[in-house]
């Protein structure tokens, strides 16, 4: 990870340098700063769709169409949580879609539309260009090469999330949305598929435009011309043959989708009441949703969270560990696992999954801060003022537990 947050430094350094022109974003690079993102934006979406006979079947129709770009990227496909109707790509091939856009679409061919128009943001290097423009931040001289030195990156970690931000929530001009809508048309009709499909998604977003959850209209303008100049490009490559409007294995998976609905509301209330600080009712709307829907992992991340809140850390064991089970290789797994296992006093264990969490995102405070008391506790001073300080750095003086790691950070730098 060190090596890609340098990576990215150099890189805008070397742009900082040209005043009238900008080094391409080379692709492999590209395509490791995307990779690297992906656990930040899961997490952002709260989390994977936890049911894998979904994400393989998006992922099949994405790799369908996939095959037909001009661009060789390990492409890669993601059902995420959230109720958001939304989908967006990262730099290098990830392309991520909301159950709250998936329940809404209606045939194969519309999710066909949606996951071929992000492709062609991709293949028309929409977000490379943004990378290679980002110097217009001034994040360069914000950032300092001083942090490359050893342990001292705290900063550039938080310019790693800010980076993270922008690339989910990327705003297209009109002629990028064109550019987009043109190559995911070509590759539905090259994969088979109707491309009116593109057309029902138009329709479908109208239809909800005014519902604040929906996204991807804030991030892809849908101006009154683009569902004409979308049918005028169809009549105009004249597409043959039999081509697939919708399929029963997609209304098979839709079936899955609504028969989790409510669990996922229940998760939604949930959340609200945690975030107010009401941790019982917070709870109560937790355990409700995995009642409904045994696989709602993140329900179980949160119960853990709050239980372990309460004191109740051996309760709390229970629900985490089954959190991980089902899903380890994603942030909040790792992290409310060896958040409950520090609150438990097994600090040595808790620092392993404290590692994989900061390895999967390295610019969230509090897993240095409780990776800081671990090593505390384990008579470990160095690692624990190294910790402290990047969660510091990383806080803004904006945790709860900053005057904390202030005053540990000045007892162990002489010593725990």
């Amino acid at each position: 990870m060190r090596a890609l947050l340098s990576f990215i430094l150099l890189f805008l350094f070397s742009c900082a340098q040209v005043s009238s022109s900008f080094t391409l974003l080379p692709e492999e690079e590209e395509i490791r700063i995307g990779k690297a993102y992906v656990p930040l934006a899961i997490e952002e979406m709260d989390g994977l769709y936890p049911d894998p006979q979904v994400q393989r079947y998006v992922s099949e129709v994405g790799m369908r169409l996939a095959r037909h770009t001009e661009r060789n990227l390990p492409y890669s496909f993601y059902v995420v949580n959230s109720d958001q109707v939304n989908a967006f790509a990262l730099p290098g091939g990830p392309i991520m879609i909301t159950r709250g856009l998936l329940m809404r679409l209606e045939k194969e061919s519309e999710l066909a539309g949606v996951l071929g128009h992000e492709l062609g943001h991709l293949n028309a290097r929409h977000h490379a260009r943004f990378m290679e423009k980002m110097v217009a931040m001034n994040l360069l001289l914000q950032i300092g090469s001083v942090f490359l030195q050893d342990k001292a990156y705290g900063p550039l970690l938080v310019r790693f999330g800010e980076i993270g931000a922008q690339l989910m929530s990327l705003k297209f001009s009109r002629d990028q949305e064109r550019e987009a809508d043109r190559y995911g048309v070509i590759y539905a009709i090259r994969a088979g598929y109707d491309p009116n499909g593109l057309i029902g998604t138009f329709r479908i977003l109208e239809k909800v435009g005014g519902d604040e959850r929906v996204e991807w209209l804030s991030t892809h303008p849908l101006p009154k011309t683009r569902i004409e100049e979308t049918k005028d490009l169809i009549r105009s490559l004249r597409p043959s043959g039999t081509l697939v409007d919708d399929t029963e294995e997609f209304q098979k998976i839709k079936r899955s989708l609504l028969a989790t609905k409510p669990s996922f509301d229940a998760f939604a209330e949930g959340k609200k009441y945690y975030q107010k600080g009401d941790l019982r009712t917070a709870l109560l709307y937790m355990e409700r949703a995995i009642r409904l829907y045994d696989r709602n992992y993140m329900a179980r991340v949160y119960a853990g969270m709050i239980l372990a809140r309460m004191g109740r850390g051996k309760d709390a064991l229970s629900y985490v560990e089954r959190a991980y089970r089902e899903m380890p290789q994603v942030f909040s797994t790792n992290y409310a696992y060896g958040y409950v296992l520090f609150i438990t006093g097994d600090y040595p264990r808790s620092v392993n999954y404290l590692r994989r969490a900061r390895d999967l995102i390295p610019s969230y405070p509090d897993t240095y801060y409780y990776l800081g008391r671990c090593y505390e506790a384990m008579g470990d001073s160095e690692r624990a003022v190294e910790n402290y300080r990047t969660a510091l750095q990383l806080a803004g003086g904006e945790r709860p537990w900053v005057y904390d790691a202030q005053e540990r950070l000045r007892r162990c730098s002489r010593g725990c």
